[in-house]
This record gives C-alpha cells, sequence and structure tokens, in this order.
C-alpha cells in the first residue's frame, strides 16, 4: 500500500478516514443488534431480516478495518516475515473479506425487495468456486489462478448487479400495483450505492490497482453508505408480512365467492360501482398507506378481481389513488382561492393524503404535465 510510504500528512489523513469509517461500521453494528426499535424512525417497523443482515454487513465491515490494518502494520515487509507466509496471509484474508462483504451485501440488498421473499444460499453456492480456488493457491501459488480468480468474482459482481436491476424493477412494478403511497419503500438509491461500493472493494482487495485516489474514494463511499443504509434500515416500512396479514382477513362480498373463470365485465362494472361508494364518496383514498388490500377489503372483493379491475383500465393502484388525491387538491384549490384565503400547497397537499410534498409534487406533474407552481400561475391567469 503506497500511502504508508507517502508524506506524514497524507498517513494521518488516511488513518483518519480509516479510523473513522471503522468506527461508524461498529457503532452501526452495535446499534442494530442491541436496539430493538427505531431511534430515529420510531413509528416505522423494518423488516426484522433486513435489520439482521445489515448488522451483519455493518459487523464484517468493522472487522474487516481491523485485520486489513493489522496485516499491513505488521506482515507487509518481507524482511520481518517469511514471504510465503505473508502472501499466504494476504490470500487468506482476501478471500475472507470477500466472501464475507459479498453475502452480506447481498443477504442486505435482498432484503429489502419485500415484494416476495428471496433466498440467499444462492450466493454461497457461488462463492464456493472461489473459495476452492483460494484454497488451492495457497497450496501452489500461481498466476494463472490470481486472475481467475479475480475474473470470476467480476463475473460474479456483474451477474448480481444484472439480477438486482430486474429484480428493483419488479419491485417498484409491485409498489405501484399494490401501494398509495411509495414515499420511503423504494430502494433504487441505496442499491446503486452499495454496488458501486463492492466494485470498489473488489478492486482495492483483489488487483493490483495501488492508488491513493481509490481508497481514499473507497472510504468516502463506506461513509455515504454506511449513512444512507442506516437511514434505509430505519425508514423502510415492513410490507411483505403486513400483506400476508391483510390477506387472512376474510372477505364478504359474493364476488369472492365466484370462481376465477367466471369473472366477466359485470363483475368488474359492479367493482367500479362499489369503488365509487366505498372509496369516492368515503374520501377512503385520503387514507395513508392505504394498500391494495385495504382497498379491496373495504369495498368487499379480493385483490385479485380489484387488480384485475385496474389493468383493465389501463392504470395502476397507485395511479387511481393519485389520480383521486390530485383531484381532491384541485378541489381544494379552487375552494379556497373562490374564499379568497391564503393558499398553501403544502397544506392542500397534506389535506389531499400525501404526506411527503415532493411526492405529491412529482404526483401532480405526471397527472398534469405541469408543476405545482406553473400550475397554480396559470389557473390564477386565468
Amino acid at each position: 500500500m503506497e500511502i504508508l510510504a507517502q508524506t506524514t500528512t497524507q498517513q494521518i489523513l488516511f488513518f483518519i478516514l480509516y479510523g473513522v469509517t471503522g468506527a461508524v461500521s461498529l457503532v452501526a453494528a452495535i446499534y442494530l443488534m442491541l436496539r430493538r426499535g427505531n431511534a430515529f424512525a420510531p413509528d416505522v417497523t423494518p423488516p426484522l431480516r433486513l435489520r439482521r443482515w445489515a448488522a451483519a454487513f455493518f459487523t464484517v465491515s468493522a472487522l474487516g478495518h481491523v485485520w486489513w490494518f493489522l496485516f499491513y502494520s505488521n506482515l507487509r515487509d518481507a524482511q520481518s516475515m517469511d514471504e510465503v507466509v505473508r502472501k499466504a496471509g494476504y490470500v487468506a484474508i482476501v478471500v475472507f473479506d470477500c466472501v464475507a462483504m459479498l453475502t452480506t451485501i447481498a443477504g442486505t440488498l435482498l432484503s429489502m425487495l419485500q415484494d416476495r421473499r428471496r433466498r440467499i444460499w444462492p450466493v454461497y453456492v457461488a462463492m464456493s468456486p472461489f473459495v476452492a480456488l483460494g484454497g488451492v493457491y495457497l497450496l501452489k501459488p500461481s498466476i494463472l489462478l490470481g486472475q481467475i480468480a479475480i475474473t470470476y468474482i467480476l463475473v460474479l459482481y456483474v451477474l448480481f448487479t444484472v439480477y438486482m436491476v430486474f429484480a428493483i424493477r419488479h419491485y417498484r412494478r409491485w409498489l405501484k400495483d399494490n401501494y398509495a403511497d411509495l414515499e420511503n419503500k423504494r430502494v433504487w438509491l441505496i442499491a446503486a450505492v452499495t454496488l458501486g461500493c463492492l466494485l470498489l472493494f473488489i478492486l482495492y482487495a483483489m488487483t493490483d490497482i495501488d492508488s491513493s485516489f481509490l481508497i481514499y474514494l473507497m472510504h468516502l463511499t463506506e461513509l455515504v453508505l454506511f449513512s444512507l443504509l442506516l437511514w434505509r434500515v430505519e425508514t423502510l416500512p415492513l410490507l411483505a408480512e403486513k400483506k400476508a396479514a391483510e390477506q387472512d382477513v376474510p372477505q364478504t362480498s359474493t364476488l369472492t365467492s365466484q370462481p376465477s373463470s367466471l369473472i366477466a365485465n359485470t363483475d368488474l362494472a359492479q367493482i367500479e360501482q362499489l369503488l365509487v361508494e366505498h372509496c369516492v364518496e368515503t374520501q377512503l383514498y385520503l387514507q395513508h398507506d392505504l394498500s391494495l388490500q385495504q382497498l379491496a377489503q373495504a369495498i368487499g372483493t379480493n385483490r385479485s378481481y380489484l387488480s384485475q379491475y385496474f389493468s383493465r383500465q389501463g392504470i395502476t393502484y397507485n395511479t387511481y389513488i393519485n389520480n383521486l388525491r390530485i383531484n381532491h387538491f384541485i378541489n381544494l384549490y379552487q375552494q379556497t382561492v373562490k374564499a379568497g384565503q391564503p393558499v398553501v400547497a403544502q397544506q392542500l397537499a397534506s389535506d389531499s393524503g400525501y404526506r411527503s410534498y415532493s411526492t405529491f409534487s412529482l404526483a401532480f406533474k405526471q397527472r398534469t404535465g405541469q408543476s405545482v407552481t406553473a400550475w397554480m400561475r396559470g389557473d390564477d391567469d386565468e
């Protein structure tokens, strides 16, 4: 590591950054393991599986900082240690660190996707050839074996990245089909940062790149990742078990007793009328975190028929609820202007069922093609 041979100032800056990233990961691991509830978002119940995998990832990261520091402090000089022993120690650390880091990152990312439970055992199976290559390398060091191991781990990284892209797209469609409020339910940002940090780690640990810039970039990215991941664990609500619990609620409509083969246009028309009576007229759409299953229960049908109804209309459940909320906002705005009262868009958005004004702004622009400010300005001009 060339950075250890550079100026004292650079060494001090590096060890400060190195120590901070190690300390942050250690504190985060202890916090997630020992505290049952959320400190920053006490009203949110996160998935327990996600909390455990995130704690494992933070633990591995903290331990990694320790053993890499010990290795480079005590075993990096060939004069003080037999060269073969030094290389064997390095290979053992790389193999263990890569396996632990990749599996805990995979477990953490997969736990965020709550559309279905994804198993982690394929990751262990995929890592076994890499472990075998490391064992063979320890017995008979070879440049070719090292190159094969690097290539194999990079191929695994690419395959997992491609898998996550498709999995996140499926998760995003599932959210839009089942939840009206998407605030703090998306995971693409944390997945992108995590995969980026993982790539830097692989390049740092397994290649001959020995750049100060790469080292600093990796540790700075780690700090960003640790912050985002902790925030994500705190704010991501539990969805899958909630969905399962909702499905256990008995339905009362005669529609639910019909075989799926008997679903007809008359049934879908009946669902439309039920939506008007039990969602539009009662303004049920103003309820925060209203799910597809909850709406189906309210109108007396099941989620399958209701989902099919929205599909026939060419929209998602999320679009349906947002359209009702945007219409409600427009009505409130017009009533406020007509009464000569000051217009506070944030308050009107909150009264229309939105917890987050940014979520409302995005939904409003998708519906009208204009920003809220531009729309209100144009409406005032008229």
